[in-house]
């Protein structure tokens, strides 16, 4: 419960954070009077600091729209001049997330937490682990003869989000690495020599960068996600298919990060012993 304040100290507060809140803005007295349709002399007198005058509620709504700025940062019962609304459109935002190689929005985001830990779980396997062909086998179907131009102008994007210095960790189904290995369900038509070198990228990969990339698999019949991102603490993002809902307020970051650690947690296969697992994969497969 936020502490008692004495009324006239209120009314103190009041008279410097709307004296701040129009000097910020370059809004005289007879400005803001004519905006909350009141006298000039009552503007005068809410900022005399002689008198400990607290306008009425409708005043200080009005003093706050024309400012903008929320009424409870003016009486002091927050410490944030934003209203309600910017607070929330600056804790979440919507942007488009086009079919394309690392657009420019996730690799301005990769930028920004530049040698911080990005946890990430992908709708696929993450374009920054895939092969050329496989790239080219993934999005031809919507890229189109712009395919190769979309390879070329990424590898130098890639190959910055590799070098970094930010560590990675990133959750995947078990299906997923199975589908894959396998050439099932959404790889049912990659062709094999393209499957094969995918996965033997996958395990040099694994090999050349572990600890710093750390990839864990877990079980999507006891856990789900959705595809996220967490950017460090900055930022973590849900992808939604044709946009991206990013949130920066501490809370939902937070949350989503405790999520995703969750999701290492209950791993079946630890990033340890990751490489191992796609061995087996690859053994029982030539068996059959």
């Amino acid at each position: 419960m936020a502490p008692r304040i004495d009324k006239r100290d209120r009314a103190a507060l009041f008279r410097d954070r709307l004296a701040a809140a129009m000097s910020e803005r370059a809004m005289s007295q007879a400005a803001l009077a004519r905006f909350v349709g009141v006298d000039r002399s009552t503007i005068s007198q809410v900022l005399d600091p002689s008198l400990a005058r607290l306008p009425n509620a409708q005043m200080v709504g009005e003093c706050a729209a024309a400012l903008g700025v929320s009424s409870d940062w003016l009486l002091g019962l927050s410490d944030r001049p934003e209203r309600a609304a910017d607070l929330v459109a600056a804790a979440m935002t919507m942007t488009e997330a086009p079919r394309a190689l690392v657009d420019e929005r996730i690799f301005a985001w990769h930028q920004e937490a530049a040698g911080y830990k990005i946890r990430h779980v992908p709708a696929t396997l993450p374009d920054m682990l895939k092969t050329p062909d496989m790239l080219r086998w993934e999005y031809e179907p919507s890229l189109g003869r712009t395919t190769e131009q979309a390879i070329g102008a990424s590898e130098d994007r890639l190959n910055w989000m590799r070098s970094a210095r930010s560590d990675y960790e990133i959750a995947l189904p078990l299906h997923e690495l199975h589908a894959l290995v396998a050439s099932e369900g959404y790889y049912a038509d990659l062709p094999d020599n393209v499957r094969d070198a995918q996965v033997a990228h996958l395990q040099a990969l694994h090999d050349q960068l572990y600890p710093s990339l750390r990839i864990f698999l877990y079980d999507a019949r006891k856990l789900y996600s959705a595809p996220i991102t967490v950017f460090g603490p900055l930022l973590a993002v849900l992808y939604l298919g044709h946009n991206y809902l990013a949130f920066r307020d501490v809370e939902r970051v937070d949350a989503i990060m405790r999520h995703f650690d969750t999701l290492v947690r209950e791993a079946e296969v630890s990033a340890r012993h990751f490489g191992r697992h796609i061995a087996g994969l690859v053994a029982g497969r030539r068996r059959r």
